[in-house]
Protein backbone atom coordinates (compact mmCIF):
# COMPACT_ATOMS: atom_id res chain seq x y z
CA UNK A 1 0.00 0.00 0.00
CA UNK A 2 2.99 2.53 0.62
CA UNK A 3 3.84 2.02 -2.66
CA UNK A 4 0.64 3.14 -4.10
CA UNK A 5 0.42 6.07 -1.61
CA UNK A 6 4.12 7.30 -2.83
CA UNK A 7 2.28 7.55 -6.42
CA UNK A 8 0.60 10.55 -5.21
CA UNK A 9 2.13 14.07 -6.41
CA UNK A 10 -0.72 15.69 -5.16
CA UNK A 11 -2.19 16.47 -1.50
CA UNK A 12 -5.82 18.11 -1.61
CA UNK A 13 -7.90 19.21 1.17
CA UNK A 14 -11.52 19.14 1.09
CA UNK A 15 -14.35 21.15 3.18
CA UNK A 16 -17.44 19.36 4.96
CA UNK A 17 -20.07 18.38 2.20
CA UNK A 18 -17.39 19.46 -0.83
CA UNK A 19 -17.42 17.23 -3.55
CA UNK A 20 -14.75 15.15 -4.76
CA UNK A 21 -16.71 14.19 -7.97
CA UNK A 22 -20.50 14.50 -9.02
CA UNK A 23 -22.32 12.52 -11.10
CA UNK A 24 -21.92 12.34 -14.88
CA UNK A 25 -18.02 13.28 -14.42
CA UNK A 26 -15.15 11.04 -15.53
CA UNK A 27 -12.85 10.21 -12.44
CA UNK A 28 -9.54 8.63 -13.34
CA UNK A 29 -7.55 9.34 -9.65
CA UNK A 30 -7.72 7.10 -6.79
CA UNK A 31 -7.35 8.85 -3.65
CA UNK A 32 -5.73 8.44 -0.43
CA UNK A 33 -7.69 9.59 2.61
CA UNK A 34 -4.93 11.33 4.85
CA UNK A 35 -7.43 12.57 7.25
CA UNK A 36 -11.09 13.08 7.09
CA UNK A 37 -14.10 10.83 6.20
CA UNK A 38 -15.98 10.60 2.46
CA UNK A 39 -18.68 8.53 1.50
CA UNK A 40 -19.75 7.61 -1.94
CA UNK A 41 -23.52 7.62 -2.72
CA UNK A 42 -26.04 7.90 -6.32
CA UNK A 43 -28.67 9.75 -6.37
CA UNK A 44 -32.25 7.40 -6.54
CA UNK A 45 -34.83 9.57 -7.23
CA UNK A 46 -34.69 12.43 -5.36
CA UNK A 47 -33.10 10.26 -2.45
CA UNK A 48 -29.35 10.03 -1.41
CA UNK A 49 -28.06 6.30 -1.27
CA UNK A 50 -24.90 5.56 0.57
CA UNK A 51 -23.02 2.62 -0.61
CA UNK A 52 -19.24 2.83 0.70
CA UNK A 53 -17.61 4.79 3.01
CA UNK A 54 -13.62 6.18 3.29
CA UNK A 55 -11.60 7.23 5.91
CA UNK A 56 -8.28 7.43 7.61
CA UNK A 57 -5.53 5.45 5.55
CA UNK A 58 -8.48 3.95 3.11
CA UNK A 59 -8.52 4.33 -0.42
CA UNK A 60 -11.46 5.52 -2.52
CA UNK A 61 -12.03 6.13 -6.17
CA UNK A 62 -14.99 6.30 -8.37
CA UNK A 63 -13.65 2.43 -9.21
CA UNK A 64 -16.34 2.30 -12.37
CA UNK A 65 -14.93 5.62 -14.11
CA UNK A 66 -11.48 4.85 -12.86
CA UNK A 67 -11.74 1.43 -14.51
CA UNK A 68 -13.63 2.29 -17.74
CA UNK A 69 -12.71 6.21 -18.67
CA UNK A 70 -16.35 6.66 -18.77
CA UNK A 71 -18.72 9.01 -16.58
CA UNK A 72 -19.58 7.41 -13.51
CA UNK A 73 -23.16 8.05 -11.51
CA UNK A 74 -21.42 8.14 -8.07
CA UNK A 75 -21.01 11.37 -5.65
CA UNK A 76 -17.99 11.38 -3.65
CA UNK A 77 -18.51 13.52 -0.98
CA UNK A 78 -16.73 14.88 2.14
CA UNK A 79 -18.32 13.69 5.36
CA UNK A 80 -15.84 16.30 7.45
CA UNK A 81 -12.95 18.14 5.90
CA UNK A 82 -10.40 15.84 4.19
CA UNK A 83 -7.18 15.81 3.15
CA UNK A 84 -6.41 13.39 0.35
CA UNK A 85 -3.20 12.20 -1.99
CA UNK A 86 -4.35 12.10 -5.27
CA UNK A 87 -2.99 8.97 -7.63
CA UNK A 88 -3.18 9.57 -11.11
CA UNK A 89 -4.78 6.86 -13.47
CA UNK A 90 -1.80 7.56 -15.87
CA UNK A 91 0.99 6.97 -12.47
CA UNK A 92 -0.59 4.09 -11.31
CA UNK A 93 -0.86 2.17 -14.77
CA UNK A 94 3.24 3.23 -14.80
CA UNK A 95 3.39 1.24 -11.19
CA UNK A 96 1.75 -1.41 -12.57
CA UNK A 97 4.39 -2.36 -15.49
CA UNK A 98 6.45 -3.79 -12.78
CA UNK A 99 5.21 -6.94 -12.77
CA UNK A 100 5.14 -8.02 -9.16
CA UNK A 101 3.26 -4.62 -8.86
CA UNK A 102 0.22 -6.22 -10.52
CA UNK A 103 -0.35 -8.43 -7.70
CA UNK A 104 -0.71 -6.05 -5.32
CA UNK A 105 -3.61 -4.20 -7.74
CA UNK A 106 -4.82 -7.79 -7.65
CA UNK A 107 -5.14 -7.72 -4.02
CA UNK A 108 -6.67 -4.95 -3.54
CA UNK A 109 -9.45 -5.77 -6.61
CA UNK A 110 -10.16 -8.96 -4.75
CA UNK A 111 -10.79 -7.09 -1.37
CA UNK A 112 -12.79 -4.93 -3.05
CA UNK A 113 -15.12 -7.56 -4.89
CA UNK A 114 -15.42 -9.13 -1.14
CA UNK A 115 -16.20 -6.04 0.25
CA UNK A 116 -19.25 -6.04 -2.64
CA UNK A 117 -20.02 -8.96 -1.86
CA UNK A 118 -20.54 -8.21 1.67
CA UNK A 119 -22.45 -4.99 0.99
CA UNK A 120 -24.76 -6.99 -0.82
CA UNK A 121 -25.30 -9.57 1.76
CA UNK A 122 -26.15 -6.50 4.21
CA UNK A 123 -28.83 -5.26 1.46
CA UNK A 124 -30.48 -8.57 1.50
CA UNK A 125 -30.38 -9.20 4.74
CA UNK A 126 -34.47 -8.68 6.18
CA UNK A 127 -33.82 -7.49 9.59
CA UNK A 128 -32.20 -4.21 10.29
CA UNK A 129 -30.65 -5.44 13.66
CA UNK A 130 -28.61 -8.33 11.72
CA UNK A 131 -27.67 -5.55 9.22
CA UNK A 132 -26.27 -3.58 12.05
CA UNK A 133 -24.42 -6.49 13.80
CA UNK A 134 -22.62 -7.32 10.32
CA UNK A 135 -21.66 -4.20 9.65
CA UNK A 136 -20.69 -3.72 13.34
CA UNK A 137 -18.18 -6.98 13.28
CA UNK A 138 -16.62 -6.20 9.92
CA UNK A 139 -15.47 -2.44 10.37
CA UNK A 140 -16.28 -1.33 14.01
CA UNK A 141 -14.05 1.95 13.24
CA UNK A 142 -16.92 2.72 10.98
CA UNK A 143 -19.01 4.10 14.32
CA UNK A 144 -16.12 6.10 15.42
CA UNK A 145 -15.26 7.79 12.11
CA UNK A 146 -18.96 8.26 10.61
CA UNK A 147 -22.29 10.26 11.68
CA UNK A 148 -24.73 7.85 12.52
CA UNK A 149 -27.25 9.36 9.86
CA UNK A 150 -24.84 8.11 7.01
CA UNK A 151 -24.95 4.84 8.79
CA UNK A 152 -28.23 4.73 9.04
CA UNK A 153 -28.79 5.60 5.50
CA UNK A 154 -25.74 2.96 4.42
CA UNK A 155 -27.85 0.47 6.66
CA UNK A 156 -31.07 1.14 4.70
CA UNK A 157 -32.91 2.15 8.39
CA UNK A 158 -33.68 5.48 10.16
CA UNK A 159 -31.61 7.50 12.43
CA UNK A 160 -34.03 6.33 15.14
CA UNK A 161 -33.98 2.48 14.43
CA UNK A 162 -29.87 2.94 14.54
CA UNK A 163 -30.08 4.62 17.58
CA UNK A 164 -32.00 1.78 19.23
CA UNK A 165 -30.25 -0.79 17.75
CA UNK A 166 -27.23 0.90 19.24
CA UNK A 167 -29.02 1.02 22.67
CA UNK A 168 -29.45 -3.05 22.65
Amino acid sequence: MKEIISLSKKVITIERNEFLKVKGSIDSNIYYIESGSLRIFVLDEYEERTIRFGYRENLIASLDSFLTGKPSDLFIQAIKKSVVKVITRQDFDEFLEINSNRNLWTEILENLVIQQMEREIDILTNSPKERYERVLKRSPQLFQEIPNRHIANYLRMSPETLSRLKKS
